[in-house]
């Protein structure tokens, strides 16, 4: 069996590296007074709230996902149309503000357009309580979550 060295080495170099940044948090932090007791801060983990993520994930998986930062905690969500009204499509951006689970740490905007009788898409306004409707059930599944997670 013959392997693919590009592949060989990729992993490598991604396993060197990973030795070599953890290694950072015993680092010194060298812009304070005090060397001895300011260390550098290494995150581990994604940069935002895990249940906020995961409920994000869970509550719009019937949209397509274009992509996803969790570092940035950003998820955005392809055009979807609902079989029921093939005329108008939906997509959506999540943005996951905080570490916290906090009803202020998530903002959800949505945009819509509609089908016209040329066959062409043009923007229309989404109806005002959908964003909020969409915070509310990511919110209450991430509430589930932590809850499942607690005991």
């Amino acid at each position: 069996m013959r392997l693919n060295t590009a592949l060989v080495r990729g992993v490598a170099v991604a396993l060197l590296s990973g030795v070599a940044l953890s290694a950072c948090s015993s680092i010194p932090f060298v812009g304070g007074k005090d060397r001895k007791t300011q260390r550098v801060d290494v995150q581990q983990g994604i940069g935002v709230n895990g249940y906020l993520w995961r409920a994000s994930l869970d509550t719009l998986s019937f949209m397509p996902l274009a992509n996803a930062d969790p570092w940035g905690g950003v998820i955005n969500y392809d055009w979807y149309i609902n079989p029921q009204t093939p005329n108008e499509r939906f997509k959506a951006t999540v943005f996951i503000l905080d570490t916290r689970l906090r009803a202020d740490a998530l903002n959800v905007t949505v945009t819509k357009e509609v089908k016209g009788a040329d066959g062409q898409w043009t923007g229309a306004p989404v109806a005002a309580q959908t964003e909020a409707d969409l915070e509310n059930a990511i919110l209450t599944r991430a509430r589930q979550l932590n809850l499942a997670n607690a005991g």
